[in-house]
C-alpha cells in the first residue's frame, strides 16, 4: 500500500480525498496558492505547500512546481482530483518518470481521450456509436463556416480539450456562427491552454447518462452502474442520480458494456467516466473523463463502495476487489451541487466571504462534501462551488424527498446561492416524475429562480422575532430581563418596539410569552430564542428552526431554503445604480478579456461592448442605450472588481 500522498487539487474533492488517505493510513500533503493559504484542505492535511500566486495558470497548473513539491515531501504518489492537471497527459507522465504514482490512467490513455477528435476516432474504431460531425484538426474560420453548414444548424461547438461547459456554444443560425467560434475558441486557450475546436450536430432534447467504469494493472475492468445527468445549465451539471431513471435491463447492461469496450481501447487503469447522448433507446457516445467525476458519490451511495479507495489500491498494484458479477447496486442517490451565484442573474457567480455556513447532519442517507467552511472566502479565480449534498433513500422518490427536505437545513450568507434554485428544481413535478432531458432548466428557469410568497412571508416574520427580540433585551436590561435563556418573558404590561427594517413598517408588541407582530397587515403571534447563530421561533403556535446574523447594519435570516437581508435604518448608503438602466459596470470580479467597439464609435441599446473573463466563463457587457462609446476604463487583460465602470457610453441627445 503507498504510504503518502499529495493531493493536487483544492476545495472539497481536496477535502473528500484526504477522508480515504487517513482512514487508510496514508500521511496527506496539501498544496494551496496566495488565495488558499486559510483554506479548509490545507487546514486538514498533515501537510502544507505553497506552490505559487492566485491564478490558477501560476500555481495549481504549474505541473512541475507540484511535483518539486511531491519529491520534497516525500510523496510516492499524487491524487490530481478533477480539473487542472488531473487529464494532463505530460503530468501524469512526468509523475511515472519520478517514480511516484500518479492515481488515474497512464499518459497515453489521458492523450487518447484528451483530445475528443482523437476520442471520436478510436469509439468509431470500437462502433460506438458517434453523433454528425467534424473532428478534424482545420480550424481555418471558413472551413469550419463550412462544415457547420454541411453538418447542418443547430450546431455545438466544442473545446476538443477539457470540459465544463467552457469552450462550448451552441450555433442556431449561421450568422451567428463566427462571433461564437472566437468567444468558444477564447474560452478553451484560457480554460485548457489549447484552442481546438470541433464541431457536432446539437441534439434538441436528449438524455445525458454516463457510465462509471473502473480498471487495474491486471487486465480486469467492470463498470459501476451509471448516472443521469441531464439536469445542467451552461452545460454544467446542477442535480446528479444514480442509477438513470427508466432504463431497461438490456439498454442499461449495453451501455456498461460499450463503456468498458472504451476502457480497454485505451488500455485504461483507474476510474473513469464515459459519458454517452441518449434518446430514446439510441446512445451515442459524447467523450470519456479520464478522472474521478465531480458526481462519484452517487455511484459511491448506491454501491457501498469508496472509489477514492480503489484509485488508491489499484495505483498500489492491486487487483480490482470485485468482478462485474459481483457489482450490486442498492437504492437510489441524489447529488446537488451548491454554487456561489445567482439564479436570477443568469446564473452570475458571486465570490465574497462566507459570513454564515452550516450543513443537515450527516448520517448514512444524508452526506456533504465541501471545502469551505464559515468565514471561508469564496475566491474569483476559482470555481465558486461551495459544496455538494448527497442524499441516498431506498428508492428514487424517497431519495428526491430526501433531498428537498436536506436543501432546507443548507444554511449559508454573505454571498448568493443557488440553494433555493436546487429546492426548487428538486419539487418540480416534472423531474419528481422523471429525468427530463438537458434542455428541462433553460425552459423552466422563470418558474424555478421566482420566489414565493409563503415563504418570503415566514423570512420576514423570522426576522422580525429575532430583532425584537435583541432590541427589547437593551430596551429591559435593567429589569434584568432573561431573553437569551428563555422564550420570552414576563412583564406587567405590553411594551411596543417598533422593528426598524429599512422600507418596511413592522411593529411588535411584548407579551408575557414573546410578540405580536403586525406584518403587512397579518397579526402574528411569536416567541424566539437565539443560541449563537441558531434560531428557534414558535410562529402561532408552530415552531421553526433558522440561521440567523446579527449586526448594527443588517438582520440576516436564512430559513427553507431562502435567504433574507434587511438593512436596519441606521445604516448608511449609497444605491449602486440609480438610472433605470444598469451602467457598463464589471457584474463580479474578473479579467477584461477584449474591447468588441472602437472608441468614437456609435452604438445600439443592446450591442456588444466589452467581455470579461472571470471563474473560466466569459460574460459580454451591452451597451444600456444608444449613444457613442467615450471610453474604456480597463485594458484588455486588466483584472476589474465587482461594479467596476468598465466603459462609457454617452447618450444621444434627443
Amino acid at each position: 500500500m503507498l504510504k503518502k500522498i499529495l493531493i493536487a487539487n483544492r476545495g472539497e474533492i481536496a477535502c473528500r480525498v484526504m477522508k480515504t488517505a487517513k482512514r487508510l493510513g496514508l500521511r496527506t500533503v496539501a498544496v494551496y496558492s496566495d488565495a488558499d493559504a486559510n483554506a479548509l484542505h490545507v487546514k486538514q492535511a498533515d501537510e502544507a505547500y505553497h506552490i505559487g500566486p492566485a491564478p490558477s495558470k501560476d500555481s495549481y497548473l504549474v505541473a512541475d512546481r507540484v511535483l518539486e513539491v511531491a519529491k520534497l515531501a516525500g510523496a510516492d504518489c499524487i491524487h490530481p482530483g478533477y480539473g487542472f492537471l488531473s487529464e494532463n497527459d505530460v503530468f501524469a507522465q512526468k509523475c511515472e518518470e519520478s517514480g511516484i504514482a500518479f492515481l488515474g490512467p497512464l499518459a497515453s490513455s489521458i492523450e487518447a481521450m484528451g483530445s475528443k477528435t482523437r476520442a471520436k476516432e478510436i469509439m468509431a474504431e470500437a462502433n460506438v456509436p458517434l453523433v454528425p460531425g467534424y473532428y478534424g484538426q482545420n480550424q481555418d474560420v471558413d472551413f469550419l463556416t463550412a462544415e457547420a453548414e454541411k453538418i447542418g444548424y443547430p450546431v455545438l461547438i466544442k473545446a476538443a480539450f477539457g470540459g465544463g461547459g467552457k469552450g462550448m456554444r451552441v450555433v442556431r443560425e449561421d450568422s451567428e456562427f463566427v462571433s461564437a467560434l472566437e468567444g468558444a475558441k477564447r474560452e478553451a486557450l484560457a480554460g485548457f491552454g489549447n484552442d481546438l475546436v470541433l464541431l457536432e450536430r446539437y441534439v434538441d432534447t436528449p438524455r445525458h447518462v454516463e457510465v462509471q467504469v473502473f480498471a487495474d494493472t491486471h487486465g480486469n475492468c467492470v463498470y459501476l452502474g451509471d448516472r443521469d445527468c441531464s439536469l445542467q445549465r451552461r452545460h454544467q451539471k446542477v442535480i446528479e442520480e444514480a442509477p438513470a431513471p427508466g432504463l431497461s435491463d438490456d439498454l442499461r447492461r449495453e451501455m456498461g458494456e460499450a463503456a468498458v469496450r472504451c476502457a480497454q481501447a485505451i488500455n485504461y487503469r483507474g476510474a473513469g467516466t464515459v459519458e454517452f447522448l441518449l434518446c430514446g433507446d439510441e446512445f451515442f457516445f459524447m467523450e470519456m473523463n479520464t478522472r474521478l467525476q465531480v458526481e462519484h458519490p452517487v455511484t459511491e451511495m448506491v454501491t457501498g463502495l469508496d472509489l477514492v479507495e480503489w484509485q488508491i489500491r489499484v495505483a498500489s498494484g492491486e487487483v480490482l476487489p470485485l468482478q462485474q458479477d459481483q457489482v450490486t447496486l442498492s437504492g437510489h442517490s441524489f447529488e446537488a451541487r451548491i454554487y456561489a451565484e445567482d439564479p436570477t442573474e443568469n446564473f452570475m457567480p458571486y465570490s465574497g466571504t462566507l459570513t454564515h455556513l452550516s450543513f443537515p447532519a450527516e448520517n448514512q442517507g444524508v452526506r456533504v462534501d465541501t471545502g469551505v467552511q464559515s468565514g471561508a472566502e469564496i475566491s474569483p479565480f476559482y470555481d465558486p462551488m461551495i459544496a455538494k449534498l448527497i442524499v441516498h433513500g431506498a428508492d428514487r422518490k424517497t431519495a428526491l424527498l430526501k433531498l428537498h427536505h436536506a436543501l432546507e437545513e443548507v444554511h449559508l450568507s454573505g454571498v448568493k446561492s443557488n440553494i433555493a434554485f436546487l429546492h426548487h428544481l428538486s419539487g418540480h413535478d416534472t423531474f419528481v416524475a422523471g429525468a427530463p432531458d438537458t434542455h428541462f432548466i433553460d425552459t423552466q428557469t422563470d418558474v424555478l429562480t421566482v420566489e414565493h410568497a409563503p415563504e418570503e412571508m415566514i423570512s420576514v416574520i423570522a426576522a422580525a422575532a429575532y430583532l425584537a427580540n435583541k432590541q427589547n433585551q437593551a430596551n429591559f436590561a435593567a429589569a434584568k430581563s432573561p431573553w437569551q435563556s428563555a422564550i420570552g418573558f414576563k412583564l406587567n404590561q405590553s411594551a411596543s418596539v417598533v422593528v426598524p427594517f429599512d422600507g418596511l413598517n413592522i411593529k411588535a408588541f411584548v407579551q408575557d410569552n414573546g410578540f405580536k407582530l403586525t406584518v403587512n397587515g397579518n397579526e402574528h403571534t411569536v416567541s424566539a430564542t437565539l443560541n449563537s447563530e441558531s434560531l428557534t421561533i414558535n410562529l402561532d403556535g408552530r415552531i421553526y428552526k433558522a440561521s440567523a446574523l446579527v449586526n448594527d447594519e443588517q438582520v440576516t435570516v436564512m430559513f427553507s431554503a431562502f435567504v433574507r437581508t434587511f438593512d436596519l435604518r441606521s445604516k448608511h448608503y449609497i444605491s449602486q445604480h440609480e438610472h433605470e438602466e444598469a451602467p457598463l459596470a464589471a457584474p463580479l470580479n474578473g479579467t477584461v478579456v477584449k474591447h468588441l467597439v472602437d472608441v468614437g464609435t456609435e452604438v445600439a441599446k443592446g450591442d456588444a461592448v466589452v467581455v470579461i473573463e472571470a471563474m473560466k466563463m466569459e460574460y459580454t457587457l451591452n451597451a444600456p442605450f444608444a449613444g457613442t462609446l467615450t471610453s474604456y476604463c480597463f485594458a484588455e487583460g486588466e483584472l476589474v472588481s465587482h461594479g467596476a465602470l468598465l466603459a462609457i457610453v454617452e447618450a444621444v441627445e434627443a
